[in-house]
This record gives structure tokens, sequence and C-alpha cells, in this order.
């Protein structure tokens, strides 16, 4: 009976797509209402999309010593080891041109996974600067830089990153994942520099007593 296949087929296809928009509304639902940490750091990120490319910019008021901040920021071979999602970074060389650094990863949430894989080229312009462009991987056109400033209360770190992804972002849950990967790699780093300043101020302590 091809009426009955065709209608069959119809309510299967019709099925599928129902369980598929549920589960996209779902993950979109869940990555916009994760609780969001407190804002202990002033922390605040904007995130917007042109065309092919996305741009971030991110801030945060720190308590924390520059040299500590600084040492952070480059401690590239370890960037693995507190920064969300950041499977691998390596130093490959270091010369007159800057600090070659591979980096491995992804950006995700929940069943969605895309794989990150970016080699850049790090230009460090101490104490304040750190500047880097990918020169390969599936980040096209990638650039960023975190600044270390003075501010009222003690440090400000911002950041500002551009880049163009080599792969296409799922439609509707796309940006607001890339948002919540971003944010937290953000505070992941934020959290890092407040968490050795401690440290290092409770070493001055006993060494001093």
């Amino acid at each position: 009976m091809p009426w009955a296949h065709s209608v069959e087929m119809s309510v299967t296809q019709t099925a599928q797509r129902s369980g598929a928009a549920v589960l996209v509304a779902s993950c979109l639902l869940a990555a916009q209402c994760l609780p969001q940490p407190a804002d202990a750091q002033e922390l605040s990120i904007g995130i917007v999309r042109d065309g092919d490319f996305i741009t971030v910019r991110a801030s945060a008021g720190l308590k924390a010593n520059p040299r500590i901040a600084w040492e952070v920021l480059t401690d590239y071979d370890h960037l693995a080891e507190f920064i969300p999602d950041i499977h691998s970074s390596r130093v490959l060389r270091r010369d007159g041109d800057g600090v070659v650094v591979e980096q491995k990863g992804e950006f995700g949430f929940l069943l969605f996974r895309l794989p990150i894989e970016v080699t850049m080229v790090v230009s460090e312009q101490p104490p304040r600067r750190v500047v880097a462009h990918a020169i390969a991987g599936n980040m096209k056109d990638m650039e960023g830089r975190y600044e270390l400033l003075p501010s009222e209360t003690g440090l400000k770190l911002n950041y500002y990153g551009r880049f163009s992804p080599d792969f296409t972002l799922p439609p509707l849950i796309g940006m607001p994942i890339m948002r919540r990967s971003l944010e937290r790699r953000f505070r992941a780093m934020v959290e890092e520099i407040e968490r050795r300043d401690v440290l290092a101020k409770r070493g001055d302590g006993k060494s001093s007593q």
C-alpha cells in the first residue's frame, strides 16, 4: 500500500524533526540557564558575530600582583591544567619573532563537541600586553590579546579576540555555547591569577616571620 507507506514515512520524519527540535531547544535552554558564578572579580564578557567573524571582549578587576598576573598569562605549557576544554598547550619554540604555541581542545556543551586545533605566534610585551595570531589550525584569521592595566581597585585584565572558525556552528545554540565556553576560559584565567597571588602572599608572610 504505497499511500500507507508514505503516511508512515511522513509521520516518522515529523517525529524525528520534532525530537531534534526538542533536543536543540533543551540544549539552548540549558546553556542559557546554567547557574552563573558570582562576579567576585567584576567580570564582564561580550561576544558578537559579524558575518564569518566572532569578536570577543572581556574584562575583570583583580587585586593581584601584576607580576603574578603576567606569569599566569604567559604560562603556556600549563594552561591545560587550569583552563577548561584545553586538552594540551605547549611551546614549540621561542625565537626573535615570539613564542610559537600549539593548543588543542574543544568548544562544547552536552552532545555538541567541536574540536579546536590552533598554532599561534605569541608576542610578549612585558609587563602589560600579550598578543597572539594563528598561523595554522582550524581557527582562521584568529587574533587575540591580553592587557594588564592599573585601576582604582588594583589591576584590570582586558581580553580582545577576533576569529573565524573553520567549522560550522550549530544554528540557535552555537553562539550561546561559544559564549559559555569563552566565559569559562576567561574566568578560569582570572581565578588562577588570584589563586597564585594568594599562595605568593602566604609564602611572603611565612618568610617574614
